[in-house]
Parts: structure tokens; C-alpha cells; sequence
């Protein structure tokens, strides 16, 4: 059975390939995932290696934990199991929200309130 370690502080210079030819000394490599920044799509230094077995990816662990990738220490652990997300709560419908005033609304004076002459 497949078995995910995760790799953090990769240089942001590395690529799939590199991984996975680094893994390569500890077994078989099933696929490798780099993890980017959902917001700006950028590469978040993080990625998870999917060993062929649970012994190959504890070899994974032991062997490469403190290996030097790309100028950078890298460090490999057992990935944990993926926590259920929470629901997010849906906002009012548009029609309940406050109304705001425009910048011309809030910046004009009301009829007959101003200093008396």
C-alpha cells in the first residue's frame, strides 16, 4: 500500500523531477506533489512524496530527514492523514445586508438644515 511523506523547506528552485530522483534512493516513487499557495499560485517550499509502501517511505524518512536539496536542508516526515474541512457559513442574501451610502450621498447636506442668514 502507498505510503505519503511530507517534505518541507525545498528550495523554491526545485521541481518534481528533483524529488522524485532524490527519493529514488530510498524505493519506488508512486508521484510527487508540490503544494502551492491557493491565493497567489506560488510554490509554498512544501510537497508530498507518495512512496510504493510504508517500509520504503520509513526508509524515506530515516535516509533523507536533514538531506541537503538544491542548497537547502530539507525536512521529511509521515504526511497525516487529511483533516475533514469544516462548512463554511453562507452569508445573508444581498437584499438583508445594511445599504451603504455612496460617496455623493454622504457628503451632501440635507435641504433647509443650514445656518440661517
Amino acid at each position: 500500500m502507498a505510503r505519503d511523506v511530507y517534505v518541507a523547506n525545498i528550495s523554491f528552485e526545485a521541481t518534481e523531477e528533483d524529488l522524485r530522483n532524490l527519493f529514488t534512493v530510498s524505493g519506488t516513487v508512486k508521484s510527487v506533489r508540490l503544494l502551492n499557495d491557493p491565493r497567489t499560485g506560488l510554490f509554498r517550499g512544501t510537497a508530498f512524496v507518495q512512496m510504493a509502501n510504508a517500509a520504503e517511505a520509513k526508509d524515506a524518512i530515516i535516509t533523507l530527514d536533514g538531506a541537503l536539496l538544491i542548497n537547502r536542508v530539507i525536512s521529511v516526515t509521515e504526511a497525516l492523514p487529511k483533516k475533514p474541512r469544516e462548512s463554511t457559513v453562507e452569508s445573508p442574501p444581498e437584499q438583508n445586508k445594511p445599504r451603504r451610502k455612496s460617496s455623493t450621498e454622504s457628503r451632501r447636506k440635507p435641504a433647509g438644515k443650514g445656518p440661517r442668514k
